[in-house]
């Protein structure tokens, strides 16, 4: 057991599903797992689903043995499941700190989160748009990547959370450049393919056709496409995104950047929802998550499917091994 990776283990929002799906898999865990929860809360969901938590006090990697342990943090106010409650922002955003302290301290191997709810984030008066932009601020990283996989397609995203009226002011020549370097040296040395294979989407319908649907391939994708393909990637594009996801298209891609969230998630989700990953690229240490969000309809009702939670924890002992 001392040889396994230690995984963090982020529940996210008390209210929805990550604690059900983290007790779920805390039953028969795939490597060593550090709950960072409230350990009296996460008894209770346990008992509501008709399970039981087992988690020894987390101490360091080389003490704490057990299969699965908790760093305890406490809720402000009662958990009601499937009830939202500002009260208790503080509690998620403390448990995302502290993983993050963990991994940059090398005290975790990875780190896997289920959902938060960036809505009740918000409304607490925290500016929160997700995982991917916290673990960017929280490493002093000028740039990490969103990229989701179901093991078979690779999506990549060159802008994450934002309003779409903005995506194409944040698609700048560096931007996009730093992106798809990102993207293609953590397939080299995360995922091991030698000179991946990149198809790039246009922004635009039918990729701007030729400037008169809009002028972003022209000025600022075919640019950088051309300039890093001087540099040895293998980059194709910018294809039109209508038909970037056909199959002949994929036949020899090993990963599509989309150029926008809702360009390319909705065909990965489509293909592989409830087993995909959401794995972030950039980092010095390996974060993967689930594909889906917080079902707070579902929470405590045992209802809650843990495949795509057991699949984030399996690609990141995956990863960690690379």
């Amino acid at each position: 057991m001392a040889s396994t990776p230690v995984l963090a283990l982020t529940p996210g929002e008390p209210a929805g599903i990550g604690p059900d799906i983290c007790i779920q898999l805390a039953q028969n865990p795939p490597c060593r797992l550090v709950l960072i929860a409230d350990p009296d809360f996460m008894h209770t969901r346990a008992a509501q689903l008709g399970l039981t938590l087992t988690a020894a006090p987390w101490h360091d990697r080389n003490r704490s043995l057990d299969p699965v342990t908790i760093v305890p943090l406490k809720t402000a106010a009662p958990v009601a499941a499937g009830r939202l409650d500002t009260r208790n922002v503080p509690y998620v955003m403390d448990t995302l700190k502290r993983a993050l302290a963990g991994c940059l301290a090398g005290e975790f191997d990875a780190w896997v989160t289920a959902p938060v709810h960036k809505g009740v984030i918000n409304d607490a008066g925290i500016a929160f748009t997700g995982h991917t932009e916290f673990l960017a601020e929280g490493t002093g990283k000028r740039k990490v990547v969103m990229m989701l996989t179901d093991n078979e397609l690779r999506v990549a995203l060159a802008t994450t959370h934002c309003p779409l009226a903005e995506v194409s002011r944040r698609i700048t020549r560096t931007h996009l450049r730093d992106v798809l370097r990102i993207l293609h040296d953590e397939l080299e040395c995360r995922f091991g393919i030698a000179a991946p294979r990149i198809l790039v989407c246009g922004l635009n319908p039918h990729a701007g056709e030729s400037g008169h649907l809009g002028r972003e391939e022209i000025e600022v994708i075919i640019p950088v496409i051309e300039e890093l393909r001087r540099a040895g990637l293998r980059l194709r594009g910018p294809v039109p995104a209508d038909t970037a996801f056909t199959a002949a298209q994929l036949a020899d891609v090993d990963a599509v950047l989309a150029m926008y969230h809702d360009q390319g998630l909705p065909v990965l989700k489509h293909r592989g929802f409830g087993h995909a990953v959401n794995i972030t690229l950039g980092l010095p240490f390996v974060r993967t998550s689930v594909d889906h969000g917080t079902a707070l309809e579902l929470a405590g009702s045992g209802r809650a499917d843990a495949t795509s939670l057991r699949a984030a924890l399996q690609m990141a002992c995956v990863l960690i091994k690379r």
